[in-house]
């Protein structure tokens, strides 16, 4: 493929804090039109907050979600790319992890992106990104 990820990635990604609650997060998801939003503590990553989360971890377990903040229910075991690897890596990460979307993390962890399948499709190979595709929803 050729290309960084740094060249295709959403640069400036809203972000939550950690202490913020969920309603304060689903809110800001809502008015950001995302389903996943990266949780940090100043600019380090600390972990992924999806719609899924809120749904699975808050609401379905009856939990208030102006009482319960986003470090207590966001995913912590995140798998992030380097904004110097290649399109075809972050390829490889995504259908590995079965993952949409992939943090993208300086080498101090400090976040500087998000790269998307939506992004790798609109500048990648048609092959590989049918392929991709089709690993990811398998």
């Amino acid at each position: 493929m050729g290309q960084s990820i740094k060249d295709v990635m959403s640069s400036d990604p809203c972000t939550i804090d950690a202490d913020k609650s969920v309603a304060y997060a689903a809110k800001m998801m809502r008015d950001e039109d995302v389903g996943l939003a990266p949780i940090v503590e100043g600019d380090k990553l600390i972990g992924m907050l999806t719609d899924r989360d809120i749904a699975i971890r808050v609401v379905a377990e009856g939990k208030d979600p102006d009482q319960v903040t986003v470090r207590e229910v966001a995913s912590k075991q995140v798998v992030t790319v380097d904004p110097q690897q290649d399109l075809a890596e972050a390829l490889r990460i995504m259908a590995k992890h079965q993952v949409r979307r992939l943090p993208v993390v300086e080498e101090d962890g400090r976040l500087v992106g998000v790269v998307a399948q939506a992004d790798v499709a609109r500048e990648g190979d048609d092959k590989e990104t049918g392929q991709l595709v089709q690993e990811i929803s398998q």
